[in-house]
């Protein structure tokens, strides 16, 4: 090769080189403003408590919904909760009283303690109403209910009738959550830190309208009974309602929508069809079925009553309820004399 084209050609290599140095070079110090434009610099300021996440009206406080972080000193308010000189623990049990957003600082304003002013009306659920039953330690499972807790709600009644009245149990209302015992919205602790069971008189619940009156209707029909619920239970029943198919996610709603609808699922009372056990259920000498009311139809419910078959003989306006004999399929003689005739109507 000529000497000359070596020496061109070695220049242009070193030239190459040199380019590429430069470039990199100019790449990298581009690159190391951007880094420091993304860092964000701790706000100088104290920490102030802010909500880990969205808290609706009627949120009980839980030490994983709230937590201090630095707050720019300037924007600090005298309403905040500021770490240092707020005790977090006391702020335990408290309930959110206006709505506060995630990463929003929770005011003093914004909290209501139990025995404030206001704290029963906070602590209820939108859309829920508080009703009060009187109960002793028999029917109020001995002192053994406290407020959060939650009870299904048993009727227990004497139906009366021609002979021996009907005992009947029945539950109502199940998943009902425990406001206050008497006037005490929270448990006494003793120096210990154990709960203290108390007897208590009254307690108050949180239902719906329209539980709110069955409930009113239910006191002067019988004893109502508390029965209180295992803690698992609302948690394995929500997993069967969603494999059933009776509770249904909102499609195309995000995790935290999801989590907010299954949690409102899971704390609403319900008081669908209800569950019941008789006498009979109990003991074999007490009545299992609606005893008799008198009547022209006295003759079928006490038939009824018994298991045996029964028709209405009818003729002209006059309607008879008659036994049939198991035995030999007879219809047994009306104790007013009426007999099936032609034209009569048997009604089974």
């Amino acid at each position: 090769m000529d000497r000359k084209k070596l020496v061109l050609l070695l220049g242009a290599l070193i030239i190459a080189i040199g380019t590429a140095l430069a470039a990199r070079s100019m790449f990298a110090g581009a690159s190391a403003p951007q880094a420091d434009a993304a860092a964000i610099e701790e706000p100088n300021g104290p920490k102030v408590l802010v909500a880990q996440r969205g808290l609706p009206i009627g949120t009980i406080i839980t030490a994983d919904a709230i937590a201090y972080q630095a707050w720019p000193e300037e924007m600090v308010q005298d309403a905040y909760f500021i770490d240092g000189e707020s005790d977090v623990n006391g702020l335990l049990g408290t309930v959110v009283r206006h709505p506060v957003t995630a990463g929003e600082p929770v005011t003093q304003g914004s909290l209501v303690a139990p025995g404030d002013r206001g704290f029963l009306a906070a602590a209820l659920g939108p859309g829920m109403r508080a009703v009060t039953v009187p109960v002793s330690a028999k029917t109020g499972v001995g002192g053994f209910v406290f407020p959060g807790d939650r009870v299904d709600m048993v009727l227990t009644q004497a139906v009366d009738g021609d002979g021996p009245e009907l005992k009947t149990a029945e539950t109502i209302l199940r998943n009902v959550r425990v406001l206050a015992t008497d006037q005490r919205t929270e448990s006494t602790t003793n120096d210990d830190g154990k709960t203290v069971v108390q007897a208590f008189r009254t307690v108050t619940l949180e239902v719906t309208p329209r539980i709110a009156e069955k409930v009113a209707v239910a006191q002067t029909i019988g004893t109502l009974s508390l029965s209180l619920r295992s803690i698992a239970d609302n948690q394995a029943e929500l997993e069967t309602a969603i494999a059933s198919g009776e509770l249904d996610v909102p499609a195309g709603a995000t995790k935290d929508e999801e989590e907010q609808f299954l949690r409102n699922a899971i704390s609403r009372p319900r008081d669908g069809a209800s569950t019941y056990v008789t006498g009979g259920d109990v003991s074999r000498f007490q009545r299992r079925t609606m005893p008799a009311t008198g009547g022209d139809d006295s003759g079928a419910v006490a038939a009824v009553s018994s298991g045996g078959p029964v028709v209405r003989v009818t003729r002209g306006k006059d309607t008879q309820a008659v036994a049939v004999t198991r035995s030999t399929g007879a219809v047994s003689t009306p104790s007013n004399g009426l007999q099936p005739a032609t034209g009569a109507t048997l009604a089974y």
